[in-house]
C-alpha cells in the first residue's frame, strides 16, 4: 500500500505491519538523511475518508524516542516530500532507534487538525522566539517617548497560556 524512498537508496514497497493500522519503515543511517518521500503505490487505495499521518521517529538525547509529525497522504495528494534534516537535534551516542517513518491510518478530519496543531505551534514557537530576540534589561532601554514597550514575561506568560489551551482543544480559538 505504501513505499518510502531517500535519494540514493533503493525504493522501499514492503513496510513492517506493526499493528492493523500502523506501519513502519526502517531506514538506518538517519543522521545522513535530509528528505524522505512517502507514497501510495496504487495498488489499494484509502477508504472513503481515511489518511494516513506520517511520522519520523528519532531518539532524544536521553535515547528515548521522539514522535514529529510531518503530514500526510490521502487518495486526493498520495505522495509528499519531508525535510527532516532540521529535526534531528537529538544526537547521541547510544542509539536505541533507526529512523522509521510511521504511517498511521486515521480519519481525514483528524489528519487536517493534527496538522493544524503543529502549524500553530510552530508558528508559536516562531512568534516568541522572535519576540524574544528584542528583549533588552532596563538599562539597556533608550527612552523614546512614541515607541511602546511589552514586557518579555507579558509575550511568555501569553504563549504559555496559548500552548495550554491548543493542547486541550486544537479548536479552541474557533469560539
Amino acid at each position: 500500500m505504501f513505499g518510502c524512498l531517500v535519494a540514493g537508496r533503493l525504493v522501499q514497497a514492503a513496510p513492517q505491519q506493526v499493528a492493523e493500522d500502523k506501519f513502519v519503515f526502517d531506514l538506518p543511517d538517519y543522521e545522513n538523511i535530509n528528505h524522505v518521500v512517502v507514497f501510495m503505490l496504487g495498488t489499494i487505495p484509502f477508504p472513503e475518508g481515511m489518511g494516513g499521518s506520517v511520522y519520523f521517529c528519532y531518539p532524544d538525547q536521553s535515547g528515548l524516542a521522539v514522535w514529529q509529525l510531518l503530514g500526510f497522504v490521502t487518495n486526493e495528494k498520495p505522495s509528499a516530500i519531508f525535510k527532516i534534516s532540521g529535526l534531528k537535534s537529538g544526537k547521541t551516542d547510544v542509539y536505541l532507534l533507526n529512523f522509521c517513518t510511521k504511517i498511521q491510518i486515521e480519519k481525514r478530519t483528524s489528519l487536517k487538525i493534527s496538522f493544524l496543531f503543529q502549524f500553530t505551534q510552530k508558528m508559536l514557537d516562531n512568534f516568541y522566539n522572535f519576540a524574544s530576540s528584542f528583549a533588552v534589561t532596563q538599562a539597556q532601554m533608550t527612552p523614546n517617548p512614541s515607541e511602546a514597550f511589552i514586557p518579555a514575561n507579558v509575550v511568555l506568560k501569553w504563549y504559555e497560556n496559548f500552548q495550554r489551551r491548543l493542547t486541550q482543544n486544537p479548536l479552541f480559538w474557533k469560539t
